[in-house]
């Protein structure tokens, strides 16, 4: 449970009204994170916007970003970002045993040489402090243009605070993943709790 309450549809202005809707109607329900961010409309229209042009950005195939995603939640440890993501990974068939070997990425016989380039990257992203090296990036560049790399580095980056603010929330599993989908363990060792 939320360290805030979500706001209730009937509660809701317009705006967070419409995004309860599109939520419903992407993802069957409305996200928690979302739900609780409706306290701030302001902030709740940035991040829609932001998240808007993030899904809709569609230079790098959506699998590395995937990737790039769920490596930053796993190294943060962040359940629910773990649980959409896993569910997103399914839904757009990414191999279960990548989901699941994510952490160890390296010794993984699951991934071909630019998703290890991508969850090295991910990884040094995610860190604090940050640990992308010049040639980490130049390696990168080999496969991805400039604009595909700003593409990538955001959505991780947004990746990264979507984490850090359910963390500091206290915004868990919202069982969007379910059993049907493999959920990694953390960075810190422990499954992802299931709802």
């Amino acid at each position: 449970m939320s360290r805030l309450p979500t706001v209730p549809t009937s509660d809701a202005g317009l705006l967070a009204r419409a995004t309860y809707a599109y939520a419903r109607r992407e993802l069957g329900e409305v996200p928690e994170p979302l739900a609780v961010t409706a306290h701030h409309p302001r902030l709740l229209a940035g991040v829609c916007a932001f998240e808007f042009a993030t899904q809709r950005a569609r230079r790098v195939p959506e699998r590395l970003k995937l990737l790039g995603e769920m490596k930053a939640a796993v190294m943060v440890g962040c359940e629910w970002c773990i649980d959409i993501g896993a569910f997103l990974a399914d839904r757009r068939g990414i191999p279960a045993e990548q989901i699941r070997e994510i952490l160890d990425h390296r010794s993984s016989d699951a991934f071909d040489d630019l998703e290890r380039l991508v969850l090295d990257y991910a990884e040094g992203m995610t860190r604090t402090p940050v640990e992308v090296s010049d040639e980490l990036v130049e390696r990168l560049r080999e496969h991805l243009d400039p604009g595909q790399l700003v593409e990538l580095t955001s959505v991780i980056a947004l990746e990264n605070y979507r984490a850090r603010f359910n963390w500091a929330l206290g915004i868990g599993t919202q069982g969007f993943a379910g059993d049907s989908c493999a959920i990694p363990v953390t960075a810190n060792g422990r499954e992802a709790a299931r709802t």
